[in-house]
């Protein structure tokens, strides 16, 4: 799986990131949920986990044509903490050429999701920002 980087929201210490692949999906890198009350709400197929990130890291879904804002709180998207950051469930990444080309710290954890559903979350608008809902 080949990537492209999209974005992160980068403090020191932590690193959630974007990226795009060429499989019409998108990598998510996050911090790994370890709340024992979010993870007893989810259930998480073997092949599945979840990461959490500030809900600013998918602005940089722009930088793969896709413009909007997320407006659906829905699959991949299962958990809006106090905070304000999402919990994004999916597909935990084992492929060991994806993983070469991202920097992981050991407290995050990465999740492909399909662009079909990140589409899906959001109300779109064109690059004037009008909104076409």
């Amino acid at each position: 799986m080949r990537l492209r980087f999209l974005g992160k929201n980068s403090f020191p210490g932590d690193s959630p990131t974007l990226y795009a692949t060429d499989r019409s999906s998108f990598i998510v890198q996050g911090w790994k949920v370890t709340d024992p009350e979010i993870l007893a709400k989810l259930n998480l197929p073997a092949d599945e986990t979840c990461v959490e990130i500030p809900a600013a890291l998918f602005v940089h879904l722009a930088n793969d044509g896709l413009h909007g804002t997320i407006a659906n709180w829905a699959p991949p998207i299962v958990h809006v903490t106090g905070e304000g950051t999402y919990i994004v469930q999916g597909k935990r990444v084992t492929d060991a050429e994806a993983r070469a080309q991202m920097s992981i710290p050991e407290f995050e954890d990465c999740v492909e999701v399909t662009r079909v559903a990140i589409r899906a979350l959001l109300r779109e608008e064109d690059d004037l920002g009008v909104d076409h809902e």
